[in-house]
């Protein structure tokens, strides 16, 4: 597995791991439930590994800030995505001190944590350090 198929889907808590593709959308399980629910084509879903930060220079992948989060714990929980704003905040400026705090929203930096904390709690941190092959057009690209 990698983090091409870590999803967080949009509307839904949580993140899920794509299980099969049909004629109408996607099948997932949520890491946490376990639970498997249909989505549709049409509705908005992210894999981990497409996901961006916004810092004022460019944009960071998530992957990124999630390793910093691992070595900043050590591999263990991190604060709860639930914590206090400014703790979230401090976090945040802590391990990725140049996010635009104009266009970084607090609800983002919650998902971040929450993020971390789901593929630390299903033992899924290792994702972090896979490196996915690039398809022939992803290296044409650069």
């Amino acid at each position: 597995m990698t983090l091409k198929e870590i999803l967080a889907v949009s509307g839904q808590p949580g993140l899920y791991k794509l299980v099969a593709s049909s004629k109408t959308g996607i099948i997932v399980e949520n890491l946490e439930t376990k639970k498997r629910m249909p989505v549709s084509a049409s509705a908005k879903v992210s894999s981990l590994s497409d996901i961006a930060i916004f810092t004022v220079a460019e944009e960071k992948p998530l992957v990124e800030i999630l390793r910093e989060l691992r070595t900043k714990y050590s591999s263990q929980p991190a604060i709860s995505h639930k914590a206090p704003e400014k703790e979230l905040k401090d976090l945040f400026a802590e391990i990725l001190p140049d996010y635009d705090r104009e266009r970084v929203y607090v609800s983002d930096i919650k998902k971040v944590v929450q993020w971390y904390n789901i593929l630390q709690s299903s033992n899924l941190l290792d994702l972090l350090d896979v490196v996915e092959e690039k398809t022939p057009e992803e290296q044409s690209n650069q």
